[in-house]
């Protein structure tokens, strides 16, 4: 939904757009605003069955201006069969052989493509790594729509700074796609750790990751004189997903959020990932919802969250990608203010001292 001004309500209001009859309703009083609208976004269903065969959509994906041509160019097929149509067959060895000054975006769009949706990214992360480095428009469907022109003007001028400069060849390919995917993350306010990048990273290394990335930025920053604004990381940031991969329920997630904001406003030099994960330590030792922790480990007999049980910890740390003994000393530095930490609604004063002594 957005907003739009509203005669009859006479005020900017949230619209509805009604994709079965073409037309942008108000939400308030229910006014038609414009009716039997063309929507000229692309297919976004998918009509390909479990076997990996081809789609057989009516319409291709959308335009991508970071290609020669806008990715509307013909392409060949495979033919179908053990032996196929001789004339697609040869049709497509000329193909091949020919020139094609996209031939290595497109497979580092396909390697970003990947990596993000293991990640479990949404489409709009996956528009910003292309920004920082040639990634496809392949998967953009029907989000890209709510991104506004100065975002994508902004992302092409980026885009076309990295390629003028060609300066990452010879470099590895692996890491400098994981680190593009990094800034993206950071840019969009939806930070993953650098752990997590690893591990979808094609065998790159956290400190190859950590170069790559300081590489990106530089030419950017130094060589090009564009400021690379990748924002302030919290530790809230992180924690819905954490506490979503440990399986904690809803009061236990939001008295964590609530945790960790307080947690700001005390002088704890402590990274934002090591403070969310002793904040989750610390919850889950109030929690009263007693079952297993979500599928870390293959004995369940581990999971229950007795207070002072090391396997918590353990398993937090899995979640996390944070060391047990820096969830241990993050804990010891947030357990003298557990009472100004810990919501009322989820744990009283007297309930806090059940908490582990660090």
């Amino acid at each position: 939904m957005s907003d739009t001004f509203c005669p009859d309500c006479k005020k900017h209001t949230e619209v509805a757009f009604d994709h079965s009859a073409g037309d942008t309703v108000c939400t308030e009083c229910g006014l038609v605003l414009e009716a039997h609208s063309v929507d000229e976004t692309s297919e976004w269903r998918t009509f390909a069955n479990e076997s990996n065969d081809n789609d057989p959509v009516r319409v291709g994906g959308p335009s991508n201006p970071l290609l020669t041509d806008g990715g509307l160019s013909t392409v060949i097929a495979k033919p179908n069969g053990a032996h196929g149509d001789f004339l697609s067959s040869s049709l497509g060895r000329w193909q091949n052989r020919g020139s094609n000054p996209d031939r290595s975006l497109i497979l580092a769009f396909r390697t970003i493509a990947n990596m993000a949706d293991r990640l479990g990214l949404v489409a709009t992360i996956k528009l910003e790594t292309e920004n920082t480095y040639y990634y496809s428009y392949t998967c953009m469907r029907e989000l890209m729509n709510e991104l506004n022109a100065s975002s994508l003007d902004r992302a092409n001028e980026i885009y076309k700074k990295v390629e003028d400069l060609k300066s990452i060849r010879g470099r590895n390919q692996d890491a400098i796609l994981a680190a593009c995917l990094y800034i993206a993350c950071r840019q969009e306010d939806r930070p993953r750790t650098v752990k997590e990048i690893c591990s979808v990273a094609n065998g790159a290394t956290k400190k190859e990751i950590g170069r790559a990335k300081e590489f990106i930025v530089k030419q950017l920053e130094v060589e090009m004189g564009q400021s690379m604004e990748m924002g302030t990381i919290h530790a809230g940031d992180f924690l819905r997903r954490f506490c979503s991969t440990l399986g904690m329920n809803n009061t236990a997630v939001k008295a964590a959020q609530e945790a960790v904001q307080r947690s700001e406003e005390l002088d704890i030099r402590r990274s934002p990932i090591s403070i969310a994960a002793a904040v989750i330590y610390m919850i889950t030792q109030l929690s009263e919802d007693k079952k297993p922790l979500k599928g870390l480990n293959a004995d369940p007999s581990r999971h229950l969250l007795s207070p002072c049980a090391c396997h918590c910890r353990r398993d937090i740390s899995l979640a996390t990608g944070v060391a047990e003994g820096t969830i241990r000393n993050s804990y010891k530095d947030l357990h003298p203010y557990a009472a100004r930490l810990i919501p009322n609604s989820y744990a009283k004063e007297e309930d806090l001292k059940n908490l582990c002594t660090p």
